[in-house]
């Protein structure tokens, strides 16, 4: 800052910025970095490799390297990264001292920095210098007592030089500032890997007054305990239990107290422990002291003696919960496990008589559900806790009885109590249970169980007679047809199996029709029947069209090794796409079609490749109204419709597209010839002189009256028609007098000028060309004759009704035919057709290219 003669500090002036609008091109902070990285803006070369073969060279290597870490020192002293770079390239020059002292100076800067001790002892570990690494642990210590590492790896360089007097001389240093409790831990295992178990209680000692938490007091008894010292282990625990007191108190000291005099067979001091806990702690408090008891009593104790202590309560709370609802069956559950855990066999059995007595009112399933339980799980007590078959067979067959079969049943009781008798080995009884139960109510799932059993057996002629009579209870579950057919096709019955699917597919109602034919096709293509599977898909496809079916046919066909499979499988293509021709869901026929060019495209020609591609539709954006509910308008929904070329009421869409995109190609290659004459003109412009130049002007002018006369009768087309329309003459002069084979261009400008208000306006009167392309409403123009610049163009005919009347969809057919009769006649005069449209400006403009100055010189 500059400073006046008075004293006064004068602020220098800022300049204004005086347009604080953002910048047109923005240009961002990433757009930066990488055009840096890209112009490796920041990237130095790699230094040249030295060679060093004397010593006045290494001298001057390490001055010149020396320099360079002090000139970075002295660019900035408290980054601690250069120092040790420094020093730890003087280590590797062997120049211990001269690191030492860099050290030093870095310590000097930053004697906080943790990670300058730690290299800075640790090289002196590296060279061995035993005593300077002491010293600098000594000093990183006192400056920093709270560094655990620091102590760490102290003492384990104590320890690995077998100093032991001095590692405890560190731990005990350390323990001075009562550390956390890692380094306690670590103290008491160096003092028991060298058998010092008295210096490792004391230590304990210690420990536990400065960490008084109860997982400390456990370790120290357990510490006792494992050395053998267990009455040192029951004064730590007695100690422990006075130290926490009443208002302290945790359980799972006690938990761990009464497990170590259980170890020592003191059953009574466990239970007195036990029952003083629990009178002292809280209910919600003692779960797991609660649990231990328990597990304790079951071990030793007397369960008839203790029910009353451990169960009284929760078994008074479960009797309370069904008195008040007899039908609370999860209450009743609960009831029924703490039971069976505490109570003897004839207690639970009281307890489930008492609960499946109490039977739902309703006789509806849902209300049965958890009420059947009851039964499963007395059953289950019966036969796996208390080991009593017989009286298990009259649970299941009361169970059974109970159920009223007539209305609804539980498959899973059937095949449990079946399940049951099989494990006795009482197989007709099981026999009789399930066919009992397939006459009273059959279901699926006992059928199912039953042949499962069955097949288990290796019975099959049952399996057969039970199949039949699923069959004849559900007729329309395709996957027993399968099922069936499949084990006959397992037992090597081929015409059996294939009778069985015969059957199957002349069900009149089935759940799954397709599962069932897709079987029967891959039963037939297993056994090599390719004439029969053959036949199925034509009969399958007498009764669906599915395009996955025609898929599948072709494919089938195209996997069978035979010299006409190519042939076979384009005919199923074309027999599909003739039959999906009157489908509604065009996806289907797009998908058929493009799984034809796949095949074509690995198989085909190009001629076969071609014809599928011309089959393709073209995806076209439509929009439809939408109805509410109630019937009022809900606006317009835009949907994607595909329209097939093989269609005859699309063909009148297909030539509209058409047509309309070759007039946008002719108005591109327009506006590049537009493009090409500007240039050509400015280009010779530029070398004329200035009496050609005024001359210019003069024409100019003309030739812009020219074009406000043009631009009155045309109609604008986004701001170029009428630039066009009045270029139209001109360029007709120019074409007539290059060749007398190019018609008169002014009339093609106008005419292409005008189109574009119906175009924008009225799709679909684009798609008579010749009627409505003229400005003046000629129906037809004769074809292009050679005549000269100056020739006057016929009188033209007033048009006719145009081809495709919006007005009327219904009359494509009349239209499209109307549109091309009038359409050829339109296009040999105006040039919209495909043929002498694009032959005659084709040779306009290879004209214009190759003779610019000529038509330059025609137009002056």
């Amino acid at each position: 800052m500059a400073s006046t003669a008075a004293g006064k500090q004068r602020i220098p002036k800022v300049a204004k910025v005086k347009n604080k609008a953002p910048a047109e091109v923005q240009i961002t902070a990433e757009q930066l970095l990488r055009e840096a990285k890209e112009r490796e803006l920041e990237l130095l070369p790699p230094p040249p490799k030295q060679k060093i073969t004397d010593e006045e060279e290494l001298n001057d290597y390490k001055l010149k390297k020396r320099k360079g870490f002090e000139d970075n020192i002295r660019k900035n002293r408290t980054v601690i990264s250069n120092w040790i770079k420094y020093a730890q390239w003087e280590e590797s020059l062997k120049e211990v001292q001269r690191a030492r002292s860099i050290y030093e100076r870095a310590l000097d800067v930053d004697h906080r920095n943790i990670a300058l001790w730690l290299k800075y002892a640790e090289m002196e570990m590296k060279n061995r210098q035993v005593n300077h690494a002491r010293n600098i642990w000594d000093r990183a210590i006192t400056i920093l007592p709270r560094v655990n590492q620091f102590w760490y790896k102290y003492s384990y360089m104590e320890e690995m030089l077998g100093n032991i007097a001095g590692c405890r001389q560190v731990f005990e240093r350390w323990m001075e500032w009562e550390p956390e409790e890692q380094a306690w831990h670590s103290y008491i295992n160096f003092e028991l890997r060298y058998k010092e178990v008295e210096k490792a209680r004391s230590t304990y000692e210690r420990f536990v007054l400065v960490h008084p938490d109860v997982k400390n007091w456990i370790k120290y008894a357990r510490f006792e305990e494992k050395h053998g010292y267990v009455a040192h282990g029951r004064k730590v625990f007695e100690r422990s239990v006075e130290f926490f007191g009443e208002e302290h108190i945790d359980e799972n000291l006690f938990v761990a107290f009464a497990r170590f005099e259980e170890k020592q067979k003191e059953f009574e001091r466990v239970r007195v422990i036990y029952k003083y806990a629990l009178d002292r702690i809280p209910k919600q408090q003692a779960q797991e002291l609660f649990k231990s008891y328990t597990v304790f009593e079951k071990k030793y104790g007397d369960r008839r003696g203790i029910e009353d202590v451990i169960v009284s309560k929760r078994r008074f709370q479960y009797e309370e919960e069904v008195k008040a609802n007899p039908h609370n069956y999860d209450a009743w559950f609960d009831y029924l496990r703490l039971v069976e855990s505490d109570a003897d066999p004839e207690t639970a059995r009281d307890v489930y008589e008492r609960a499946i007595a109490n039977i739902p009112p309703i006789q509806e399933k849902r209300h049965w559900r958890r009420y059947i339980y009851l039964w499963i799980n007395y059953a289950l007590y019966e036969e796996l806790e208390v080991k009593d078959p017989e009286r298990t067979r009259q649970v299941y067959q009361a169970c059974l009885d109970l159920i009223p079969h007539k209305k609804f049943t539980f498959a899973k009781m059937w095949l449990l109590y079946s399940q049951f008798e099989i494990r006795q080995k009482n197989l007709q009884a099981a026999r009789r249970g399930l066919g009992a139960s397939i006459g009273k109510c059959p279901k699926n799932k006992l059928f199912k169980g039953y042949i499962e059993l069955e097949l288990q057996l290796r019975e099959f002629d049952r399996c057969r007679k039970l199949y039949e009579k699923y069959l004849e209870f559900a007729p329309e579950n395709c996957t027993t047809w399968i099922k069936f057919s499949e084990l006959e096709t397992i037992l090597g019955d081929t015409e059996r199996a294939r009778a069985i699917f015969e059957l199957a597919i002349g069900q009149p109602r089935l759940d799954m029709p397709e599962v069932l034919w897709k079987s029967y096709i891959d039963f037939e293509i297993e056994q090599e029947e390719y004439n029969n599977t053959r036949g199925l898909y034509k009969r399958l496809l007498q009764r669906t069209q599915h395009v996955k079916v025609w898929i599948s046919y072709a494919q089938y066909e195209l996997s069978i090794d035979s010299p006409d499979r190519l042939q076979r499988c384009r005919q199923i293509f074309e027999e599909a796409n003739k039959g999906l021709r009157s489908c509604e869901e065009k996806e289907e026929r797009l998908m058929l079609l493009e799984s034809w060019r796949e095949f074509e495209q690995e198989f085909g020609s190009d001629s076969t490749r071609e014809r599928v591609m011309k089959l393709l539709p073209e995806k076209v954006k439509k929009r439809r109204k939408l109805t509410a509910e109630d019937g009022s308008d809900a606006g317009w929904e835009e949907y994607y419709d595909y329209i097939f070329p093989e269609d005859s009421a699309n063909q009148p869409n297909l030539k509209l597209l058409a047509m309309a995109k070759m007039w946008k190609k002719q108005q591109v290659d327009l506006d590049e010839e537009d493009k090409e004459e500007d240039m050509e003109e400015e280009e010779e412009g530029e070398e004329e002189e200035g009496g050609e130049e005024k001359g210019k002007d003069e024409e100019g002018s003309e030739r812009s009256g020219e074009e406000s006369e043009r631009s009155g009768e045309v109609p604008e087309r986004s701001g170029k028609g009428p630039e066009r329309s009045g270029e139209g003459p001109e360029r007709s002069g120019e074409g007539a007098e290059r060749s007398g084979e190019v018609p008169e261009r002014s009339g093609k400008g106008s005419e292409r000028s005008g189109e574009g208000p119906e175009r924008s306006g009225e799709g679909p009167e684009i798609s008579g060309k010749g009627p409505e392309r003229s400005e003046e409403g000629t129906a037809s123009e004769k074809p292009p004759i050679h005549e000269p610049a100056n020739h006057k163009p016929a009188p033209e005919k007033p048009p006719q009704k145009g081809s495709f009347d919006d007005k009327d969809d219904s009359s494509s057919s009349s239209s499209s035919s109307s549109s091309s009769g009038s359409g050829s006649g339109s296009d040999s005069g105006s040039g919209s057709s495909s043929s002498s449209s694009s032959s005659s400006e084709s040779e306009d403009d290879d004209a214009a290219k190759k003779q610019p100055k000529k038509r330059k010189k025609d137009s002056d």
